[in-house]
């Protein structure tokens, strides 16, 4: 079965002509490499006047945006050495990863692999201050030896990586030039789903390349990629288009391009953008101290379903559920527990354990913030201190579970754990599925799980259970233990 995929949307080529994917593609387009021109004086962006305001219903002014803010696009080309092998490569065989940021060794396999190789890549990026500020993709840059920043006007510079946040995926950069042409920063909050965009870049290295669309939704949260919100639009963005800007209808700058949704490495109608107030924060950061923090929580969150809503008293899916609180972490140290469910953040409303995660990942350690959580069947405020974010930090769950044995209903055979097998899972009690038929079958349960707790109760015999479905519910939501990490499974009982 074809599965797509998501996608950075840069390019790139290893040394020997070799066509190597970051998994959007690559094209070599040579006849875009002749003649350069050596970098001249700078010289300022000549002054135009602001776009005025787009009445309701009106088309934007698509050729006033490019004509104005054009100028300020780049095109960023980098070279360097990437040693092939390791977690890149193991990480870039997984055809199931949604999202690759490796190269890929091609063609012949391992024998042909050298364990380093020369590499040349493009991306976008744009112009945020007079002084030669740019901001880009981290991915562009990623283990880049030289990157060389080329202007509208053809001009080029050797650019200086100021820093990276591969949480987020911004990379700053600065030359050494003045009076250049800038783009002007909009609120990505103020968007709405339907307004039009453009996107301007350099997609297979065909700079200055301006595409149109809609928003197409809101706040998505990519696998890998729990700490940004992004603008989904169905703007046309290939390979090369990363780090370029998205432009709202007044011209202003809402989102920097990062990713494509593909089955072929090529447009097929959903990208998506950082928004730029993320990027800005991040910006600030490296200006200020040459490298980006993120907050910590502690915790695993997933979310919730209807039938999962309700076995916790709730009457709709909004909230993000906890399946796992690290017993070092802040979350634990503010009293927070496996089956709390975070409703809202400083009074922002949480309908999605991504919405929690950048909240989250976009707050500064020792931020002070106020959770309304569900627990016990109520409301409750609890404040947490956020830690240093981490290669732990907050991360989305994903649901499958369920138990049973003394309680046909839930289709599970179950025994208690050995003494040794709760050492090796590092876990103080639960009962082992067996066997798994009916509705434990259907929720996704599987022989070799561990039931932990059924509707916040912790298991650690049948008797537990015997008593939760004595009530009858409808459902039941089981903290499950698989493979190391702890999760929340629905069970529908009727």
């Amino acid at each position: 079965m074809n599965r797509h995929t998501l996608k950075p949307v840069a390019w790139a080529l290893l040394g020997g002509c070799v066509a190597a994917v970051t998994t959007a593609g690559a094209i070599d387009l040579p006849w875009l490499h002749k003649n350069k021109p050596a970098a001249t004086a700078e010289s300022a962006a000549p002054a135009l006047a602001p776009l005025p305001a787009l009445p309701p219903g009106s088309a934007p002014n698509y050729r006033a945006i490019v004509q104005q803010f054009g100028p300020a696009v780049v095109g960023v080309t980098v070279e360097g050495t990437r040693k092939l092998g390791g977690d890149d490569e193991a990480a870039a065989a997984q055809a199931g990863e949604p999202l690759l940021r490796f190269f890929r060794n091609m063609p012949g396999g391992r024998g042909g692999m050298l364990p380093e190789q020369p590499f040349k890549g493009q991306g976008s990026g744009f112009i945020v201050s007079a002084d030669g500020l740019i901001l880009t993709n981290a991915h562009v840059v990623k283990d880049a030896k030289e990157v060389t920043v080329r202007l509208a006007d053809r001009r080029e510079y050797a650019a200086k990586v100021l820093g990276v946040d591969s949480a987020t995926d911004i990379a700053v950069l600065r030359i050494q030039a003045q009076g250049l042409p800038t783009v002007r920063l909009g609120d990505p909050r103020q968007l709405q789903v339907g307004d039009p965009v453009l996107a301007i870049g350099a997609p297979f290295g065909l700079e200055q390349t301006a595409t149109a669309g809609i928003v197409s939704a809101k706040g998505r949260s990519l696998p890998g990629d729990a700490a940004v919100p992004f603008i989904q639009t169905d703007a046309a963005v290939n390979p090369g288009n990363s780090g370029g800007p998205l432009f709202d209808s007044a011209g202003n700058v809402v989102g920097i391009n990062s990713q494509i949704y593909s089955r072929s490495g090529g447009y097929q109608g959903l990208s998506f953008a950082i928004p730029v107030d993320v990027a800005m924060r991040v910006r600030d950061q490296i200006v200020a101290t040459g490298k980006a923090q993120h907050a910590r929580l502690g915790v695993s969150v997933q979310d919730l379903t209807q039938p999962l809503a309700e076995s916790f008293g709730l009457s709709k899916p909004d909230g993000a559920v906890i399946s796992q609180v690290d017993a070092k972490g802040p979350a634990a140290s503010a009293g927070l527990k496996s089956g709390d469910i975070v409703l809202s953040v400083e009074g922002e409303a949480i309908t999605q354990a991504g919405k929690l995660s950048a909240r989250i990942a976009q707050a500064l350690p020792g931020e002070k913030l106020k959770l309304s959580i569900w627990r016990d069947q109520k409301a409750q405020d609890v404040v947490v201190t956020l830690g240093r974010a981490g290669d732990d930090s907050v991360a989305e769950a994903t649901a499958k579970g369920d138990d049973n044995n003394g309680a046909p209903r839930l289709g599970l055979a179950l025994r208690p754990l050995s003494r040794d097998e709760r050492a090796q899972a590092q876990i103080e009690h639960g009962l082992l599925v067996q066997g798994v038929q009916g509705a434990a079958a259907r929720a996704g349960l599987s022989e070799g799980d561990v039931v932990m707790a059924i509707n916040g109760q912790p298991v650690d015999n049948i008797d537990t259970l015997r008593k939760v479905l004595s009530n009858k519910p409808k459902s039941v939501a089981l903290l499950v233990w698989r493979d190391g990490e702890r999760l929340f499974v629905p069970v529908p009982l009727s």
